[in-house]
């Protein structure tokens, strides 16, 4: 995989678009999934390119940011910690306080539908705190 450089002038998208179709194999396919999945479940999501090479979906805030690595797709909520998980989707990064990951291997599926549910309720955490907090600005 190639390393990334520069990127002025290219929008988000277009780089997670590329990154999906450098990875050409299983971990392409499944963040090309997850990616669609995020956008169901929250059609104004903001896609974002950070950290040298990071997708990254927000909303009022940072979602998760889904890195691709030699045998596995990482999905880190980064207010993870803080949401409902009754599918127990979350199965990495659960020693800490604030984050959670999902680890998803070559041949595994993840419940679409309560990862939306995951999704929508990392939205509303995020909606509530950009509330909260232009409230105090005020």
């Amino acid at each position: 995989m190639k390393k990334w450089g520069p990127t002025e002038g290219q929008s988000a998208s277009a780089l997670i678009d590329q990154r999906i179709a450098e990875l050409a194999d299983w971990r392409g396919e499944t963040l090309s999934r997850m990616r669609k999945l995020i956008k169901e479940a929250d059609p104004d999501v903001v896609e974002e390119w950070k950290w040298m090479g990071t997708p990254v979906w927000a909303h009022d805030s940072i979602l998760c940011t889904g890195e691709s690595y030699k045998s596995i797709v990482k999905l880190t909520f980064v207010k993870g910690a803080s949401l409902p998980d009754p599918a127990r989707l979350f199965n990495a990064s659960l020693e800490g306080n604030v984050r959670r990951a999902i680890d998803i291997h070559e041949g595994e599926q993840v419940d679409a539908e309560a990862f939306k549910a995951l999704v929508r309720a990392a939205v509303a955490l995020n909606s509530s705190g950009a509330k909260a907090r232009s409230k105090r600005a005020k």
